[in-house]
């Protein structure tokens, strides 16, 4: 029903489309690993910077994958980007 969290670019991969889609959540479908998934994820921008980077930064070193940190200054900066 939804995608993996395990070992997928958007998960492992550059931070930014992941603190995007976690700031502006998808409603169009996304394709892992050869399956296309089609639930829409909410926007989650009412969360702090620092909300958000413990977040991601514990689904990036959980769930069997091992990736550097998101720090709150990442989330401010991507966040500052989004219109």
């Amino acid at each position: 029903m939804n995608p993996p969290l395990i070992k997928t670019k958007w998960v492992l991969g550059d931070k930014k489309p992941l603190i995007t889609l976690m700031i502006k959540g998808m409603n169009e479908p996304i394709e892992i690993d050869d399956e296309e998934y089609h639930n829409p994820m909410p926007p989650h921008a009412n969360l702090t910077d620092q909300q958000l980077a413990d977040v991601l930064t514990f689904v990036r070193n959980n769930f069997g994958n091992k990736a550097s940190a998101v720090s709150p200054g990442e989330v401010k900066n991507v966040r500052a980007t989004i219109k």
